[in-house]
């Protein structure tokens, strides 16, 4: 008995030691005992290839604040297969996002977004072809798109999708989620529920997860998941380019338009894997932003009547004259202002995005600290939104503020 647990004893002590060690080793590997060039940010790197990941994942924002309480605005960390600075200072954030290539920044997701998105995504190259890829997704939201082709798809797609919601009990982050997806596709290559959207959106779910993950390309792990997700979105989307092509007919959505760009002259034409890149970037940022903040909207409306009764009035005055099939106009659009409030306001509270990242092609100094070429800086702005100075008692939800905001701004 004694000898067992003498054995049980040394078993604890050795993994205590062999977990300390590899802790010690992740420090020494990326900390200041390394850097002869200057000082690294204060914090922690976890484990080897892991680093804190599994925390940053779980815990969400409270891994920024508890850190944030430890050492302060600006800390270093290894989060999805990268050292990382996160900075939540406002001024430093503010210098990061106008500092560019010629700073030493450029974009800098991290390796498995990268991978799965495609190496044409608008996140993952910089420059001239960065230039290009702008300039195409601008042109499928100009003002003379909004106007003669998506507000009037918009406001057919919404009539038609909500009218199937009456009269039943809605599970509204579901009913969301399908929303946004269906929404978007129907824009973006006018595809309609059935089979191919299902397809679509069980690779879709697949493909997000594996973003937001470990670059392991090990089968089972959610990168290789992401990853052959990728392989069946792009089979799907090279079929679809391909029986455009041979229809010859003309269509009325981004697909078409991306097919088309270059055609007059005016920008550079695309390549089918810039267009397939670009589509799986469209279909990716709006699905989980869009359902999330709509969602977040039922939410604090239901939560206070007294918006809630504001924003029905508002649309009701605008459809004031108006018969009940005739379709919202951009000028109706562009007048609702406290809609606006409404969803600045979400987009405030449930910060659906809390940041950006960047990558240094260099060494780059930040507040007497050097962050190493090759390193992620994580722009954090979420807590920006929380600031009592910039939004009196922050955690209510207040719609109003943004017209006082708005009136400000006209003077």
């Amino acid at each position: 008995m004694a000898l067992l647990l003498l054995v049980l004893v040394g078993v604890v002590v050795g993994v205590v030691v062999a977990s300390s060690l590899l802790l010690r080793w992740n420090e020494v590997r990326y900390g200041n005992g390394r850097r002869k060039e200057g000082r690294l940010p204060p914090g922690t790197m976890g484990w080897p290839l892991f680093g804190e990941t599994t925390e940053f994942l779980k815990q969400g924002p409270s891994f920024m604040k508890q850190r944030r309480l430890r050492y302060g605005r600006l800390f270093r960390t290894h989060i999805l297969g990268c050292p990382t600075v996160v900075c939540m200072d406002p001024e430093l954030n503010r210098r990061m996002l106008l500092q560019g290539e010629a700073g030493g920044l450029v974009p800098g997701y991290p390796q498995s977004m990268l991978d799965i998105l495609g190496r044409n995504n608008i996140a993952a190259v910089h420059g001239p072809l960065h230039r290009v890829m702008r300039g195409a997704m601008l042109g499928l939201v100009r003002p003379a798109m909004l106007r003669t082709s998506l507000l009037p798809k918009i406001d057919a797609f919404m009539r038609d999708h909500l009218s199937g919601w009456a009269g039943s009990v809605v599970d509204v982050q579901a009913k969301t989620k399908e929303m946004a997806l269906l929404s978007a596709l129907r824009q973006i290559a006018g595809i309609t529920a059935g089979p191919l959207s299902d397809a679509l959106k069980t690779e879709l779910y697949t493909l997000v997860l594996g973003t937001i993950s470990l670059p392991i390309n090990i089968s089972g792990t959610s990168y290789y998941q992401g990853l052959q997700a990728r392989k069946k979105l792009v089979s799907m989307l090279e079929q679809m380019i391909a029986a455009r092509r041979s229809s010859g007919q003309a269509h009325d959505d981004m697909l078409d338009a991306l097919l088309r760009s270059g055609d007059d002259g005016t920008r550079e034409k695309l390549s089918d894997e810039q267009i397939i890149d670009l589509l799986i970037a469209l279909i990716y940022s709006g699905y989980e932003t869009m359902s999330t903040t709509s969602m977040m909207a039922v939410k604090y409306l239901s939560d206070h009547p007294r918006a809630l009764e504001e924003l029905r009035r508002e649309h009701l005055d605008i459809r004031k004259g108006k018969s009940p099939e005739e379709a919202i106009s951009y000028e109706d659009f562009k007048s609702m202002a406290f809609t606006r409030a409404v969803i600045l306001e979400t987009l405030r509270l449930s910060t659906v995005v809390n940041g950006l990242l960047r990558k240094t092609t260099q060494d780059v100094e930040m507040n007497g600290y050097v962050i190493p070429k090759g390193w992620r800086i994580y722009v954090y702005t979420r807590e920006i939104n929380y600031d009592p100075f910039m939004y009196p008692d922050p955690m209510t939800f207040n719609p109003w503020r943004w017209l006082v905001r708005e009136r400000a701004d006209n003077y």
